[in-house]
């Protein structure tokens, strides 16, 4: 009689934790499906938030450039902020046709151009924190993407850094 009970207690217990992980698991599940469908990732959205505004800021930087009679520095950020656009873009539509829109986009106060050594700081910088936020997403088509504009960022480097 005691075992019967025993075993009744044991089974009641393990179905009732069974019930309590299949709800943990529902509701991890729920959480991930919001993300996915409203796109919320917010070391993403402070990612491509920064490079929309990089190609006002750059587009800035290259008109200061002119006046202060770097051409070259002129012609590379040129090349940035045209290039810049629709990299973004296509980042930002292909992430949003998997997770949903991008609703959080944040603004950044612009920087007056001082020097073709403040232009190269800030592309560095800009580096570093693309390095820091790619890891917001995993799949590789974005990984993909985000190379695409870091080769155009280390390329508009190179050209400040190198060419006069």
């Amino acid at each position: 009689m005691e075992k019967d009970i025993t075993d009744e207690i044991l089974k009641n217990l393990r179905q009732s934790l069974s019930e309590q992980e299949e709800k943990e698991v529902e509701k991890d599940d729920e959480e991930s499906e919001e993300t996915e469908t409203t796109g919320q990732n917010s070391d993403f959205d402070e990612m491509v938030s920064t490079l929309l505004h990089s190609q006002t800021q750059v587009h800035i930087f290259h008109l200061g450039a002119k006046g202060n009679g770097s051409y070259a520095a002129h012609k590379a950020l040129q090349g940035y902020y045209e290039g810049i656009d629709a990299l973004v873009d296509g980042l930002i539509e292909s992430y949003q046709g998997k997770y949903g829109l991008v609703e959080e986009y944040n603004t950044y106060k612009m920087r007056k151009f001082e020097s073709v050594e403040n232009c190269i700081s800030y592309l560095e910088s800009l580096g570093e924190m693309i390095n820091e936020k790619r890891e917001s997403v995993e799949d590789s088509f974005l990984q993909n993407q985000i190379d695409t504009v870091q080769e155009l960022l280390y390329s508009t480097l190179y050209k400040l850094k190198f060419l006069k």
